[in-house]
C-alpha cells in the first residue's frame, strides 16, 4: 500500500514535471530501493517515459535512499529539499544523482491540480489561503515554543537559560574538583585504619 501511494504520488509530481521526466529518461530500466527504516522498503525502477514504476526482483538494486520515519515529518513542514538532506543515497553514482535531483527540486503544483475541480480563480485563492494558513501556523508555533521556553528557564526555572551556562559550568566544574578531593581525604583516611 506504501509503495503504490509513493509511486502514484511521485508520479503525478513527474507528470507536472517534464524537466524531471527528461532527467530520468536516460536511466530508462534501472532500479532502486527507497527504505523509510523501519518501516518499509519500496522498490521501483525508471520506465522510458521517465516515471517511476513498481520492480521486484531476485537482485539488489542499484541504488539505495534510505530515510528514517522520524525524518518524514519534515515532508510536511520543510519540503522535499530539506528532508533530502537527511536522506543517504548509495549506489550507482548518475542514477543517484539524478534521483537526488529530482527528489530534491520536485514540487507539487497543488493549484493546477485544483484548478481542473474548481476553476482558475478559486483555485488560487484556496492556494493563497492555505499558505496564509500554514505561516501563521508556524509563526503561532514559533510563539508558543519560545514562550514554553521562557517560561522553563525563567519562571520555573527546571531549564538553565543561556546567560547562566557559563556560571553553571563553572559550579559544576568547582563540585567535581571537591568531589574528587574528598574522596581522597576518604581513601587517605580508610588507608590509616
Amino acid at each position: 500500500m506504501i509503495s503504490s501511494l509513493f509511486l502514484s504520488a511521485t508520479n503525478h509530481l513527474l507528470s507536472q514535471a517534464g524537466w524531471a521526466r527528461q532527467r530520468l529518461q536516460p536511466h530508462a530500466g534501472r532500479t532502486a530501493r527507497l527504505v523509510l527504516s523501519p518501516v518499509a522498503e519500496i522498490d521501483f525502477s525508471v520506465t522510458n517515459e521517465g516515471q517511476l514504476a513498481e520492480w521486484s526482483g531476485e537482485e539488489a538494486p542499484e541504488v539505495s535512499l534510505r530515510l528514517a520515519v522520524a525524518d518524514l515529518p519534515r515532508l510536511l513542514v520543510d519540503g522535499l529539499e530539506t528532508a533530502m538532506r537527511h536522506v543517504r543515497i548509495e549506489g550507482n553514482a548518475e542514477l543517484a544523482e539524478a534521483l537526488g535531483f529530482v527528489f530534491r527540486h520536485l514540487r507539487w503544483d497543488a493549484e493546477e491540480d485544483l484548478a481542473r475541480l474548481f476553476g482558475d480563480i478559486a483555485a488560487h485563492r484556496l492556494v493563497e489561503g492555505g499558505r496564509k494558513v500554514v505561516d501563521e501556523g508556524r509563526r503561532s508555533l514559533e510563539r508558543a515554543s519560545g514562550n514554553v521556553a521562557e517560561y522553563l528557564t525563567e519562571e520555573s526555572t527546571l531549564l538553565v537559560p543561556r546567560k547562566a551556562l557559563p556560571a553553571f559550568a563553572e559550579e559544576v566544574v568547582a563540585l567535581r574538583d571537591a568531589v574528587a578531593r574528598l574522596d581522597k581525604r576518604v581513601a587517605r583516611l580508610e588507608k590509616r585504619r
